[in-house]
């Protein structure tokens, strides 16, 4: 092979890679970008995760693709584990579609109506009128058709560009003796996995397998192990997406290598030992591009076939491949840039998100309350860990959600992020102030302070109420429930009195000598800790009533509250007052 011809490959594999890209890219555009969303959404079973993704495999053209795209879902905590695994198995299958597209570059004849219904004239004019499309038409998607054309043409002559940089080889006598080594099977995959490897692409190494079959000098036997080789080697690029990944994100990026690894041992295992026992004669025959085409699919389907049933174990291995450390426990995720560009994939993980981040300033909340009664420093240390999660959840969620506001959104999605952004530091601003209630504990702990009987009464009275508010408001949230947030503000109320109470009835304390005053420090510290704490509770269930209400004004909204009081609002004080009676 000289230079002129590796030049030549190169610009074949040059084309073909960029108009697999542009086909795959105008694909995509067609649909609306909703590939990722129905992904998403729709793999909840094994079955349909596979299904998934092999379909949208076949749209975008790319197993990598698909499989970076669902790193990214994971990486966010978006998608599980489970789920991941089955889409993944899809992509294995759905990217053998491209071997099949490059079989249209290989038919025509050269006589008679043959001629016209060649590769090359059908490119020809699939060329001439994406073009046409692409400049001359107004229309959004009739452009976004012709640069599927375009694509699909562009993708047709690199794979003729191929073709005919190969098409002398079949004479070179090296290049025969080259065939007949890969009659080897574990020189074949390893040339396979090589070649994958560096072109990161699976289907432009199946073209270029299509390509030298052209000759006849490939066999059906050397073909084999080469695309085996092949499935193992398009895992590649998405173990570089683990880079800078989460547990889950790293965990993620190794099913693919792990899946067609295992199934490509088993079906080489099961075929070789078969061909020893029954000879199979046609490893012996010449291949061409059709037969390339069938057979990848064939080995990508059994592969597919054999892990099926296995996706449980898969998961178990890869988990305990990949172990999450202590100091992983409390990470917040990584938000995925790529989601940007999609909306609506970006809403539902910021929406996962600020959930999760809910649910870690309630659990802050929570222990740290508890430390008041039996302080422990393994307790404190938690929610310690936990105030610094929330943390990095609101500086990340934070700038994410701001660079989401310059997309065009729908009205709903204008609305989600509104209340996002809004009760954004309002569930910090509670985790703030679980870590101050903790310290206060700690505090009282090393002090040896004790609060007098009628105090401590009262502060479990208060603290009861103070968890009430935050569970209401936090559920009520996750839960999307107005109704439920409208309980919200007038348990505040109470919590207000309450505040007021005992501290009118600590100064009675201190007068009669029934209290001390640095106890008394403790005790007005937390007082206002939660006092703090209810207000937030206030503001988020707020947030949520207003903007269902098409409105967001919610300091009018309180301020309406609290001077037009309803029967409803009434009763719901009532009986908030009598069950936190002091």
């Amino acid at each position: 092979m000289d230079l002129l011809t590796v030049i030549n490959l190169l610009g074949g594999i040059a084309l073909f890679l960029f108009g697999m890209k542009l086909m795959g890219d105008g694909l995509k555009s067609v649909a609306g970008n909703k590939l990722e969303l129905i992904l998403y959404r729709l793999s909840n079973t094994t079955l349909k995760g596979v299904l998934l993704g092999t379909g949208v495999t076949a749209v975008i053209q790319s197993s990598c693709a698909t499989s970076v795209m669902v790193v990214g879902f994971v990486n966010s905590g978006m998608m599980k584990l489970r789920q991941a695994v089955s889409v993944i198995l899809g992509a294995i299958l759905g990217t053998s579609i491209t071997g099949w597209i490059i079989c249209l570059n290989y038919i025509g004849g050269s006589s008679g109506v043959g001629k016209y219904l060649s590769s090359a004239v059908l490119t020809g004019i699939v060329a001439a009128i994406g073009i046409i499309l692409c400049m001359f038409v107004k229309n959004k998607t009739v452009k976004k058709a012709g640069s599927i054309m375009m694509g699909f043409a562009v993708l047709m002559f690199g794979m003729s560009a191929m073709s005919s940089a190969v098409s002398s080889l079949g004479e070179s006598d090296g290049f025969r003796s080259m065939l007949t080594s890969l009659s080897n099977p574990v020189l074949g995959v390893l040339i396979g996995i090589v070649v994958t490897a560096v072109l990161q692409s699976a289907s432009a190494a199946v073209g270029i397998v299509q390509a030298l079959s052209v000759s006849g000098t490939i066999s059906v036997g050397a073909a084999v192990p080469l695309l085996l080789g092949i499935t193992v080697g398009a895992s590649v690029p998405v173990l570089l997406s683990a880079l800078g990944a989460t547990v889950n994100g790293k965990r993620a990026s190794l099913i693919y290598p792990i899946s067609t690894t295992l199934s490509a041992a088993v079906c080489a295992t099961i075929f070789y030992i078969s061909n020893a026992i029954f000879k199979f004669e046609f490893l012996n025959g010449s291949s061409d591009p059709f037969i390339i085409a069938a057979l990848n699919s064939v080995i990508r389907l059994a592969m597919v076939v054999i892990l099926l049933p296995f996706t449980n174990l898969i998961e178990k291995l890869i988990t305990a491949l990949v172990k999450k450390k202590k100091e992983d426990e409390d990470d917040a995720p990584l938000f995925e840039e790529m989601f940007i560009s999609h909306p609506a994939l970006a809403v539902d993980q910021s929406r996962s998100a600020i959930k999760e981040m809910a649910q870690r300033s309630y659990k802050a909340l929570k222990i740290a309350t508890e430390l008041l009664n039996e302080y422990r420093e393994e307790a404190f240390d938690q929610v310690s860990k936990l105030e610094s999660s929330v943390d990095k959840y609101e500086d990340g969620l934070g700038t994410y959600l701001v660079k989401l506001t310059g997309r065009e959104l729908t009205e709903q999605q204008n609305k989600d992020i509104s209340v996002f952004l809004h009760t954004l530091s309002d569930f910090e601003r509670i985790s703030d102030h679980a870590l101050n209630i903790a310290e206060s504990a700690k505090e009282k702990k090393e002090k040896k302070l004790v609060f007098s009987g009628g105090a401590q009464e009262e502060m479990n009275v208060i603290t009861s109420a103070v968890n009430e508010i935050v569970s209401i408001a936090v559920n009520a949230f996750i839960a999307g429930d107005v109704e439920s947030a409208k309980k919200v503000e007038p348990l505040e109320e109470v919590i207000d009195d309450l505040c007021d109470k005992i501290k009118s009835h600590h100064i009675e304390r201190l007068q009669a000598g029934e209290c001390t005053i640095v106890p008394g420090f403790v005790l007005n510290d937390l007082l206002t800790n939660y006092e703090r704490v209810s207000d937030h509770c206030s503001n988020i269930a707020a947030a949520m009533i207003e903007l269902e209400a098409d409105e967001f004004d919610t300091h009018k909204y309180l301020n309406r509250i609290k001077n037009k009081r309803s029967a409803e609002f009434e009763k719901q004080f009532e009986d908030y007052a009598e069950r936190y009676k002091i």
